[in-house]
């Protein structure tokens, strides 16, 4: 198999083709001081479940060091479209994805590519926090062990929770297991396990639904954080949640098909002021003021 090359904004010494710059949105012109540098191009993507589409006609652009939300109603398609962003979909049988997913102009599902190197260089961290049953360093060293990694590490966990702002609370237990943390440090233990493998990208499927407003708050903050050396994708119900953390904002709906079948659509994808503030889109003002979904 071969492993698609990292981008020049992790691994500079690395020969990359320069990344390309877009406007935020189709039509709108990027800030003076804020060139994009796309990640993702995502074009006519469609998944398909046992012959049935769950998600269709969705063309958007993911830029670096931003976090980008996934908002609309229950069965939409938002999982599916950010499974689609490192192939775990693969995993589902059923699944039949087409269109075009393009992550630093490269295709992600070349023949040729390897679906866990892109699954290494783009982690993802699930709703509910899903420690392994061993201690808090080894959840943390269990992707460079697999990865052969061979530096320090002990450095790279610490390094890892430091990240996930994890580490002060723990540093003296690392030998304990990580399933006696609570809810809120389960989490960002998962979000150090994805950082400790040095991910380009980490995806979020709704990280706080099942935490408390407190344990809430430090991953938002923490999401903030990370953007800087990040890009980070989210899918959230909440959209008070996507209002206060991120910088771009699609909104997907259900529409019924031609022959009676329910189907995800990209509705809208824009900033996420603009959004929150000035949809373009009637559904999307209907969504986001609780009218409907």
């Amino acid at each position: 198999m071969t492993a698609i090359d990292r981008p020049s904004v992790r691994m500079p010494e690395l020969a990359i083709t320069p990344a390309k710059v877009a406007p935020v949105a189709a039509g709108v012109e990027p800030e003076p001081d804020r060139a994009r540098e796309l990640v993702f191009e995502i074009r006519d993507l469609e998944v398909r479940y046992d012959g049935m589409a769950a998600v269709t006609d969705v063309s958007l652009d993911i830029a670096a060091a931003e976090i980008t939300a996934i908002i609309g109603p229950s069965g939409c398609g938002k999982t599916t479209l950010l499974r689609c962003l490192n192939r775990m979909n693969d995993l589902v049988p059923s699944a039949v994805i087409s269109g075009k997913v393009m992550f630093h102009g490269q295709d992600l599902y070349a023949p040729k590519v390897d679906p866990a190197e892109v699954r290494r260089r783009i982690g993802m961290v699930f709703q509910k926090p899903n420690p392994f049953p061993k201690t808090i360093f080894d959840n943390v060293a269990y992707g460079p062990k697999i990865n052969r990694y061979r530096g320090d590490m002990g450095e790279l966990v610490e390094r890892a929770l430091t990240r996930a702002a994890l580490w002060d609370e723990v540093k003296h237990k690392l030998k304990k297991s990580a399933l006696a943390l609570s809810g809120g440090q389960q989490q960002r233990l998962c979000i150090a396990r994805a950082l400790a493998v040095e991910p380009d990208v980490v995806l979020m499927d709704e990280p706080c639904s099942a935490l408390d407003p407190i344990a809430t708050a430090r991953i938002e903050d923490l999401m903030v954080e990370l953007k800087r050396d990040y890009t980070i994708v989210i899918v959230t119900h909440n959209m008070q949640q996507a209002a206060r953390v991120s910088d771009m904002t699609a909104f997907l709906t259900t529409d019924v098909s031609e022959d009676g079948r329910r189907e995800g659509r990209l509705v809208e994808y824009d900033r996420t002021e603009t959004i929150f503030t000035h949809p373009a889109d009637p559904r999307t003002e209907g969504y986001i003021t609780g009218r409907f979904g």
